[in-house]
């Protein structure tokens, strides 16, 4: 078995892109998912010696969760966020090329929307495709809880959403896009 270079480097070759993206959805910012999975990484591996590669990813995106849900419980930045989608950003894009990109940030930023334990509720149920079950166990909380904060998460983004068709209304985003970005194409 190779040492623990060794291992961190087959793990950022094999599932880098993929442990960035997801920190990238957890946090919103581009700069902040690469500092997440390099503490993240860190802090497994000054912990654990993992046996295999799946392990090390599991515990590194766990670790990713609890980074981003205990950096919202340390700051009120959450509180002092203005919505995002009713106050600033106005969806005027085209059929093209820029159609992805809007998308995008239209995504990012009804996620930032949320506050930390639903928004990590939504990655992992909407992009992970884990089941409530695998939330409650990777969040260390009960499955009501996670029904709760996906309940009310799917409330303020529906909201937000209608808010956004209202005042444009031919350009609001479907449902769709939200739970299944990836297969629109929103995120990659």
């Amino acid at each position: 078995m190779p040492g623990i270079g060794g291992i961190v480097r087959e793990l950022v070759q094999a599932r880098g892109s993929s442990l960035k993206r997801y920190a990238f959805l957890l946090c919103g910012d581009d700069d902040r998912a690469d500092d997440l999975v390099q503490e993240a990484m860190v802090r497994v591996l000054s912990r654990r010696h993992p046996r295999d590669l799946g392990e090390l990813e599991r515990y590194v995106r766990r670790v990713l969760v609890n980074l981003v849900i205990d950096e919202g419980r340390r700051t009120t930045r959450w509180d002092r966020l203005q919505p995002a989608v009713a106050a600033s950003f106005d969806r005027v894009c085209s059929q093209s090329a820029e159609d992805e990109t809007c998308d995008r940030m239209w995504i990012r930023d009804m996620l930032s929307s949320l506050p930390p334990r639903q928004r990590a509720a939504v990655v992992l149920r909407y992009f992970e495709d884990l089941p409530v079950a695998g939330i409650a166990d990777a969040l260390g909380c009960s499955q009501g809880t996670v029904k709760s904060q996906l309940h009310d998460a799917l409330r303020r983004l529906a909201a937000l959403n209608r808010e956004g068709a209202g005042a444009n209304a031919s350009e609001g985003a479907s449902p769709e896009l939200i739970a299944r970005p990836e297969q629109n194409g929103a995120l990659s």
